[in-house]
């Protein structure tokens, strides 16, 4: 997501965001916006107190692609918009608040709550800790993330790019667009009848066996393949099927929940991918076994395996995985409220306030580690 964090209550926007979207990180510094002038490019903490006075909360913006634009807005934008603002009303979908016009019409932006952290990035820091998440955490995060699938389908609509780095937590332990469902960038509106759409959508690693396998005619199991594949990875701590091409993709798959035939799932034999015959035949689903320790109770499994069920047709929706027993069994989901609080990404880098400025042109010096110690959050 090609964005920044802003300490806001303007309407109007005119800086340049240019990390992210060519794989470079943003700098550490915040562009801050007040009620009638923007100051750029300066840390909160060096903000006279008079700037400071004019900040209300902070946003995160979204600037959308227009820069190649000629023939008007871009469709992929209107796409985005669309669904963002028709899902947007769920806790657990990241909220788009308003779009606002920069000093050009190359320059638009979407103005989102801001998330401290995105799932994946923290997914990286606990394990360089040390750390996993409890069950009953993974019960709390899993069961908003699928409640925040069901919203969307429920207003026709597929993500169809659902994956760690799209999923978005907060402090207070709530996940969007998941904490939050975040970037709808491929997101699409479904219907009865089910028409043809491209098979290259969803990151590798999340990607479901029937759009591996090339079919055109697909709907919402896609998103409930990827919500089995995030509940392996809020486990593990790692992707389940970290495949490095599409065949290698399908192995592993193969390799963890058995290869496909015509009496589990009928009709995958005509599937572009299945002609090729380039599949070792792996008769056992091996799932149970590698989840032992994570999932000793049938339910728990019951859940994982039928989010992960090769045929999209019995594939478990995601209106009957809200209501699995495992939410239900000790232990509880954890209250939000209750988990650790970790430094966001934006904050792991922050100088401290009582450390002094550098001269322009020269980098502070900051002690190993970069973590600020917030005195406010649970310790492990």
């Amino acid at each position: 997501m090609d964005e920044r964090h802003f300490r806001s209550r303007a309407t109007t926007v005119d800086t340049e965001m240019n990390g992210g979207a060519n794989g470079e990180e943003d700098d550490d510094s915040m562009d801050i916006i007040g009620d009638d002038d923007l100051i750029e490019n300066k840390d909160f903490d060096r903000l006279t107190e008079e700037e400071k006075l004019l900040v209300d909360e902070i946003v995160a913006l979204k600037r959308l692609k227009m820069e190649k634009e000629h023939q008007g807005f871009p469709i992929t934008s209107l796409r985005e918009i669309n669904m963002l603002l028709k899902c947007g009303a769920h806790a657990n979908v990241v909220n788009v608040r308003e779009v606002v016009v920069g000093s050009s019409m190359d320059k638009i932006y979407l103005v989102m709550d801001y998330v401290e952290h995105d799932v994946k990035s923290l997914i990286e820091l606990m394990k360089s800790r040390g750390k996993k998440w409890t069950i009953p955490q993974v019960k709390t995060l899993i069961r908003q993330l699928i409640a925040g699938v069901l919203y969307m389908h429920e207003e026709y609509v597929i993500h169809r790019d659902l994956k760690t780095s799209n999923l978005l937590l907060s402090h207070q332990g709530i996940l969007k667009g998941l904490g939050f469902i975040g970037d709808f960038g491929l997101a699409r509106e479904f219907g009865d009848p089910i028409k043809p759409y491209t098979p290259v959508v969803v990151t590798l690693w999340y990607r479901s066996p029937e759009l591996l396998l090339g079919t055109k005619l697909y709907s919402t199991p896609v998103d409930m393949w990827s919500v089995g594949c995030i509940f392996a990875e809020f486990l593990k701590l790692d992707p389940l099927f970290p495949g490095r091409s599409e065949i290698d993709q399908m192995q592993k798959i193969f390799k963890e929940v058995g290869t496909p035939n015509e009496q589990i799932w009928p009709g995958c034999m005509e599937l572009p991918g299945m002609k090729t015959g380039v599949f070792a035949d792996t008769p056992y689903n091996q799932l149970r076994r590698k989840f032992a320790a994570e999932l000793p109770d049938d339910d728990g499994y019951e859940l994982l395996n039928k989010l992960l069920t090769l045929n999209p047709a019995k594939r478990l929706d995601a209106e009957h995985a809200l209501v699995s027993k495992w939410f239900f069994n000790d232990p509880k989901p954890a209250h939000p409220s209750t988990f650790p609080t970790w430094p966001a990404k934006s904050e792991q880098n922050r100088r401290p306030p009582n450390e002094p400025v550098a001269p322009r042109g020269q980098q502070p010096q900051r002690p190993v580690g970069g973590f600020t110690l917030r005195f406010d959050a649970p310790k492990f």
